[in-house]
């Protein structure tokens, strides 16, 4: 058997409930040429 390691996972990866500031959306941001926005519709379900 090989060694188990220890990693160490950033903020925005660990399992779990996340701070609500987060994952909160920032209009005074401007959006970068890397980032990817996505817009979703949700439509109610009788």
């Amino acid at each position: 058997m090989s060694p188990q390691t220890e990693t160490k996972a950033s903020v925005g990866f660990k399992a779990g409930v996340k701070e609500y500031k987060l994952t909160y959306y920032n209009p005074e941001i401007p959006p970068k040429d890397t980032d990817i926005l996505a817009a979703f519709r949700v439509t109610p379900q009788p």
